[in-house]
C-alpha cells in the first residue's frame, strides 16, 4: 500500500530533514507547519496553526496520511504553560486526524528533557541521573511537555487503533535556520564572528561537559530512525533513544571545530562562561559580516539560539545515551560525529549562511 507522511513542524531542523529522508524514499510527503514556505522541495506545503481546529481541518481535507511524524512544539514563559499548550496542539491534531480513519503510525519526536527535566528546572531538583540514560528510566516527578505529549499520544492511539513510537534524540546537529534547538548553526556562527573579529573561540559549558564523555544526534540519523520505527513491526509501540553511536569528548571535540574555522581556542578554565553573554553585543557585527559576505540573513537571531546552546553545553554532568532498545531490534545506523560537524559548516557555507 501506499505510503503518505504528514511531517509536522516540516520546517524545523529534524523535521525538514525527515521530509528530505521520505522523499528520497519515494513517500508521497506532506509537510504541515505555520508558515511552510521553506519546505524542501518536493514536500507538498499544508499550511495549518496546530491551535486552530477549525483552520487544522480545513488544511487536511484532502490529506489522508498514513503515517504521521511529530517534530513541533511551543515554549511558553512556564512549565505549566508548555504543558498546556503542547498537549493541546497534538490533541487537536489527532482529533481532526481521527475524522480520516487513515492513520496506522505516529512517530513523536522529544529529547533528553525526559531524563533531565523541563527548561525551568533542567538538572537543578532531586539527584543527578545516571548515565548512560536508558528509556527504561523512570518519569521525574515534574511537569514536563515532553511526558504531554507522550500522553496525547497514547490516549489518541488508545482510542484509534494506530501503532506508536517515541524518540528522543538530544543536542540534534543538521541544517536550519531559525529552529530554536540549533547547537552546530549556532557554533558555526559565532566561530565566523570570532574569526571576523579575532576573538578566541572561548567553551561556553560546564567542566562535566569538556572533560566527560558525550554524543549527539544528526538530525539524518534521527529521520533513518523514525522511518524505520515506522515501517517495522517488532519497533512499534516503544520508546527510542537515537544518538550517532560513538562518543567523544567536547575537549577532543573543541579544537577541531576551531581549526576548520581557523581561529584560536580557549577551553574550560574554572567557570562557565555563556554563549548568550558572549555574543549579546553581536548583531551588527554579523549584520556587517554578512553584507560584506553576502550571506542570506544578515539576523543573528535568525540563525543562532545561544541560550539553548548554554542549555546543551552547560549540563552538570557528561551525557551519554544508551541505544540497546534500538540495536536489539535491528536498526543498525551510524553517523561519526565530527563528520556531522563539518558536513554541516560545508553545507552552510555552500548556502551562504555563514562566509
Amino acid at each position: 500500500m501506499k505510503q503518505i507522511a504528514l511531517v509536522v513542524g516540516a520546517t524545523g531542523i529534524t523535521g525538514s530533514n525527515l521530509a528530505e529522508e521520505l522523499l528520497a524514499q519515494h513517500w508521497d510527503t506532506y509537510g504541515l507547519a505555520r508558515n511552510p514556505a521553506s519546505l524542501p522541495k518536493g514536500v507538498r506545503a499544508v499550511r495549518a496553526d496546530l491551535f486552530d481546529v477549525d483552520q487544522l481541518r480545513q488544511a487536511l481535507q484532502e490529506v489522508y496520511p498514513t503515517h504521521v511524524f511529530i517534530n513541533t512544539w511551543v515554549r511558553r514563559d512556564t512549565e505549566a504553560e508548555n504543558v498546556r499548550d503542547n498537549a493541546s496542539m497534538l490533541r487537536n491534531l489527532f482529533d481532526v486526524l481521527a475524522e480520516k480513519h487513515s492513520v496506522e503510525h505516529v512517530a513523536l519526536v522529544t529529547g533528553l528533557k525526559h531524563y533531565l527535566g523541563p527548561f525551568e528546572a533542567y538538572v537543578k531538583e532531586g539527584a543527578l541521573p545516571e548515565t548512560p540514560l536508558r528509556e527504561e528510566q523512570p518519569r521525574l516527578d515534574l511537569p514536563n511537555f515532553y511526558y504531554a505529549q507522550e500522553d496525547e499520544v497514547y490516549a489518541a492511539a488508545k482510542r484509534d487503533g494506530f501503532s506508536w513510537s517515541v524518540h528522543r534524540p538530544h543536542t540534534v546537529i543538521g541544517r536550519a535556520v531559525g529552529n530554536l534547538m540549533n547547537l552546530g548553526t549556532t557554533l558555526a556562527v559565532y566561530a565566523s564572528i570570532c574569526r571576523q573579529t579575532g576573538r578566541k573561540f572561548i567553551w561556553p559549558g560546564s567542566e562535566a561537559q569538556w572533560n566527560g564523555l558525550s554524543d549527539v544526534t544528526d538530525a539524518s540519523i534521527l529521520a533513518k530512525q523514525l522511518i524505520w520505527a515506522s515501517t517495522t513491526p517488532e519497533a512499534k509501540n516503544s520508546a527510542y533513544n537515537i544518538v550517532n553511536g560513538d562518543v567523544f569528548r567536547w575537549k577532543w571535540l573543541w579544537p577541531r571545530i576551531a581549526a576548520w574555522f581557523g581561529v584560536a581556542y580557549e577551553g574550560y578554565s574554572g567557570a562557565i562562561r555563556p554563549l548568550k553573554v558572549e555574543m549579546q553585543h553581536d548583531h551588527e557585527t554579523w549584520r556587517k559580516i554578512a553584507s560584506e559576505h553576502g550571506l542570506s540573513s544578515e539576523k543573528l537571531d535568525a540563525l543562532a539560539s545561544p541560550w539553548h546552546t548554554d542549555l546543551d553545553l552547560g549540563r552538570p554532568i557528561e551525557v551519554m545515551t544508551d541505544m540497546k532498545n534500538s540495536r536489539i531490534k535491528g536498526f543498525s545506523e551510524f553517523q561519526s560525529t565530527e563528520d556531522s560537524f563539518l558536513n554541516l559548516f560545508e553545507r552552510l557555507r555552500e548556502e551562504k549562511i555563514i562566509p
